[in-house]
């Protein structure tokens, strides 16, 4: 069988392909594990400065109905405890993407629902060919949102549309993900992988340490009062003031040069 994710490094850039093309990428235990095998050790891997999440044809389908069909007959209380436990699994990887001190970027093709939806909200940035299509389609199985979509869906499109995404779980397009901020760029979808990866590969480029910052204090921001948040703020120049690539950055400007940031 072949693995259910890719992981390759090139050019400071991990891009992280899901590889289960026959079932769309539908989420099952064996996918959860090895996206958090392949996703959890980037946070620690100085040489990777930037992040792709992909998927061939297909981002994500949701999860794996089948999977969870054939765990219908077993007790309702066995079903309740591996149930809970691969949720947690699943919202581990989730927090590990929300806390990634570099960024990370979602390529999407083809299907996005259910929880490949939630896994494309995580990510701080997202690119999608013109032919993707979306559901959120938690309602259409019986089942609550669960990949933190809840938290972040109304952060993205307010919540009188999360609530019509969520409730109905009609399909949209990509051009209606770009009109409600769900993605940042439609691009035709035979030049995906090129735009995707002139993407990370400016992403990679850039001053990674203070990407970190810069997504710590954004995400803060919905949560923190001003007070906090200019702390915080001020906080993170002081010490972004203190290293390479601000001494980079301002010698560049003033010798009017393009800067060249090496992450530290």
């Amino acid at each position: 069988m072949s693995d259910p994710v890719l992981c390759e490094i090139r050019d400071h850039v991990a891009w992280v392909t899901m590889n289960r093309p026959q079932a769309l990428n539908a989420l099952n235990h064996e996918l959860t594990v090895a996206l958090r095998e392949a996703i959890l050790p980037l946070e620690y891997d100085d040489s990777v400065r930037a992040v792709v999440i992909q998927g061939g044809e297909h981002f994500m389908a949701g999860g794996d109905l089948k999977w969870f069909h054939s765990m219908l007959d077993a007790p309702a209380e066995e079903n309740l405890v591996r149930m809970e436990g691969f949720i947690d699994s699943v919202h581990g990887l989730i927090v590990a993407i929300r806390r990634m001190p570099k960024p990370v970027v979602a390529s999407v093709r083809g299907a996005t629902a259910g929880f490949g939806l939630s896994l494309m909200m995580a990510c701080d940035l997202a690119i999608a060919a013109d032919d993707s299509y979306f559901t959120l389609a938690y309602c259409l199985i019986g089942a609550s949102p669960d990949g933190g979509s809840t938290y972040s869906l109304p952060r993205l499109v307010g919540l009188r549309k999360a609530m019509e995404i969520a409730l109905l779980g009609d399909r949209f397009d990509a051009k209606t993900a770009l009109e409600h901020s769900l993605v940042n760029k439609v691009v035709p979808a035979a030049d995906i992988a090129a735009e995707t990866e002139k993407l990370a590969r400016r992403l990679a480029a850039g001053p990674t340490k203070v990407y970190g910052r810069t997504k710590a204090l954004l995400q803060a921001s919905l949560n923190n009062s001003l007070d906090s948040q200019l702390r915080a703020e001020a906080e993170a120049f002081a010490r972004s003031a203190t290293e390479h690539d601000f001494a980079e950055g301002i010698s560049a400007f003033v010798g009017k040069r393009r800067p060249e940031f090496t992450g530290e």
